[in-house]
């Protein structure tokens, strides 16, 4: 099968240093990054795939206008739900916030959970072939009938490799992976490899470290309060402007549509997102053991948001303000 021809791999500055607060969902790391903020000459830039979008503000737990005016949180807000948005789009927009900020003299910290946004920030972007409309959404109609699990099994047997990184209700990615095999002929688990060892340059990485049950606990807290915002009603007038598929990746969504529809009760639909946010940090831990250079600080319930920010400043190795 021939080659399909495929953009040179995007490198970074070479010289440039960046800095990461990273962590799974519910971990506190918009707290820590504001406390950060605080104490240390940084300036925030979101890392997170979902706060791009614009009226989810409920569904992705944002911080509210107040407190982004005291402490800006860059990269945030930048396209209506029923917009599409890219990897590629994100970098363009997080290196621009990083010039901005450091043209004032301030220090980028990048703060998120969004692996595949730090991959990207740490190695360059990975673009493969063109994305074939078509085949895509042949490959998203079978996922539908079939289930991601099946499509997942395809890829299994195309590239082993590539199958232990995606969890198989991972569809976007399962499908990306199927597609890039099927333009090229090679796996996709191969070029990211070249791509891999063709880039990168320096980062510092802090991880926000916190045991298991209390995450679940503030998983669970942090659903309660979602939904007593309005996640509902935020999903049934978002869906009126219209919601992009990307969009309706967020957890939550899916939920309460099912509400609005009459396919679930509160108390399911609740449970559901709970389920879900779960299987979320932990695909988050599995990624983030794929950057062993991440440097982990203890973030439980017997820390104040002030108390972890200085040990974070020590390691990003910011200076007090």
């Amino acid at each position: 099968m021939l080659r399909a021809p495929m953009s040179e791999p995007r490198t970074l500055p070479p010289r440039r240093v960046r800095r990461f607060l990273v962590g799974a969902t519910a971990s506190g790391k918009t707290a820590v990054g504001f406390a950060l903020a605080r104490i240390a000459p940084a300036e925030l830039v979101s890392m997170d795939s979902m706060l791009v979008y614009r009226g989810l503000d409920v569904l992705t737990a944002k911080p509210s206008a107040a407190e982004r005016a005291a402490c800006p949180l860059h990269a945030t807000d930048l396209v209506d739900a029923s917009g599409s948005f890219s990897v590629a789009r994100y970098l363009e927009v997080a290196e621009a916030a990083e010039r901005e900020i450091e043209s004032r003299g301030r220090a980028p910290v990048f703060v998120g959970g969004t692996a595949l946004y730090l991959k990207a920030l740490t190695h360059g972007l990975f673009e493969g072939p063109p994305s074939d409309p078509e085949l895509r959404r042949e490959l998203t109609e079978r996922a539908e009938r079939e289930g991601a699990e099946a499509l997942h099994g395809e890829l299994q047997r195309i590239d082993p490799s590539a199958a232990s990184r995606i969890h198989p209700r991972d569809r976007k990615r399962v499908i990306r992976a199927l597609e890039v095999f099927t333009a090229t002929g090679e796996k996709i688990s191969e070029l990211q490899r070249e791509w891999t060892l063709s880039a990168g340059f320096p980062r510092i990485a802090v991880g926000l470290r916190v045991p298991r049950e209390e995450l679940a606990r503030r998983i669970g807290e942090r659903v309660d309060r979602m939904l007593a915002a309005g996640l509902v009603d935020e999903v049934r007038a978002a869906r009126e402007r219209g919601l992009s598929r990307e969009a309706r990746e967020a957890v939550g969504v899916k939920e309460a549509e099912a509400v609005l529809e009459g396919r679930l009760d509160f108390a399911s639909a609740r449970a559901e997102i709970v389920r879900r946010t779960r299987e979320l940090a932990r695909r988050q831990a599995t990624w983030f053991r794929s950057f062993p250079e991440i440097v982990w600080v203890d973030a439980d319930e017997t820390r104040t948001p002030d108390a972890i920010a200085l040990d974070v400043r020590r390691t990003l190795e910011l200076a007090p303000p």
